[in-house]
């Protein structure tokens, strides 16, 4: 796992220059993801003494990704916890620390190892409050990062963003830039209730302007609010994650050509901000949707079936069309790695289909 940030490095090919935002820029100031998760942890532990974290190699080895960087020499062996390669122990654990009324953050090394902690995701967090009648919280976030990365094969690549947006009981996030890792992860540790927190690996490198606000120890990004990274009034593409990148890409593309696409970083998964797809589909009357999870009861899929049962469908000009990842396990040769993932060419392909641009 030390190899992660090389290999990170290798597969980003620079700054994305991104396009409008919603949040206005007052400095041009550039940050990590890495660096923003990171400085939202610090800031938490530091606010509240009840926060801590636990995971493998995140006290002394500073993460495996770095995002714990510095925060086991600032704070010490009880709040920054080395645990065994035993994800069902240490959540088991993070989950009854959580109900005895301390906020742990519990990192996965990459969400496809929380598969072996899943009945205390899902059976002891998500349920508890339910279950308990109100009585019993469990604030308790649950981080690390999510979907493919590059060249870790099929047990490594798999986004679980379906999976535990499905379940009551759970709040669920995919950050996209600096602004929402640091301001969703804050949200997420103050929240009463448990959150899952799906980063990702390749954009941990990725730098972003960030303003002075979202700087602050006092920003937040509202669980459940979607955001507008670029206008637009031809097509909508939603996106979440990386594949927000690629929607922006495609967007830009597509602007040279006189097609005008409003792209709409999720942020949130569960909840969902629908309000904010509904009144963009009445405003531009087509829809692609972009994830690189599967398409078999995918994100994308849940945005139709809210968009079918909206006010929206009737201003809708063409079919919804879903832009996802393919339907195998990952595969492990890096032709077939990239062939696999939705690429900037794939969304532009989709959206001229709507516009019927082509057939």
């Amino acid at each position: 796992m030390a190899l992660s940030a090389t290999r990170i490095t290798r597969h980003i090919s620079g700054v994305l220059t991104r396009s409008f935002s919603t949040s206005m820029v007052n400095a041009a100031n550039q940050v990590t993801v890495r660096d923003a998760l990171n400085s939202a942890l610090d800031e938490e532990m530091e606010r509240d003494e009840s926060v801590f974290l636990m995971g493998e190699e995140v006290a002394q080895y500073d993460g495996a990704y770095k995002v714990s960087r510095g925060l086991w020499k600032k704070y010490g062996d009880k709040r920054v916890i080395d645990t065994p390669i035993t994800e069902s122990g240490f959540a088991g654990i993070a989950v009854g620390a959580a109900m005895g009324g301390l906020r742990p953050v519990c990192e996965f090394m990459t969400f496809n190892f929380s598969m072996q902690a899943i009945d205390h995701v899902i059976n002891s967090a998500s349920k508890t409050f339910y279950m308990s009648a109100g009585m019993i919280h469990v604030p308790i976030v649950f981080r690390g990062p999510n979907g493919a990365a590059a060249g870790v094969g099929a047990q490594h690549s798999q986004c679980f963003g379906a999976w535990y947006s499905h379940c009551p009981g759970l709040k669920v996030v995919s950050p996209y830039s600096t602004e929402d890792a640091r301001g969703l992860l804050k949200s997420a540790i103050r929240d009463p209730d448990p959150v899952v927190v799906l980063e990702n690996e390749i954009l941990y490198g990725q730098a972003f302007d960030i303003s002075d606000e979202a700087m602050s120890k006092d920003f937040v990004v509202p669980i459940g609010k979607a955001k507008i990274e670029r206008p637009g009034h031809h097509v909508t593409l939603v996106a979440h994650s990386r594949a927000v990148m690629l929607a922006l890409e495609a967007a830009k593309s597509l602007a040279g050509e006189g097609v005008e696409c409003e792209v709409i970083n999720l942020r949130s998964l569960r909840p969902i901000d629908e309000t904010a797809i509904v009144d963009s589909v009445m405003k531009t009357h087509n829809l692609v949707t972009v994830e690189q999870g599967w398409p078999h009861c995918g994100i994308g899929s849940e945005i139709c079936a809210r968009i079918v049962e909206s006010p929206a469908f009737h201003y809708l000009e063409s079919p919804v069309i879903r832009v996802t990842g393919v339907d195998v396990p990952m595969p492990y040769a890096k032709s077939l790695e990239a062939a696999c993932i939705p690429q900037p060419h794939d969304v532009i392909k989709a959206v001229k289909k709507v516009l019927k641009i082509i057939k």
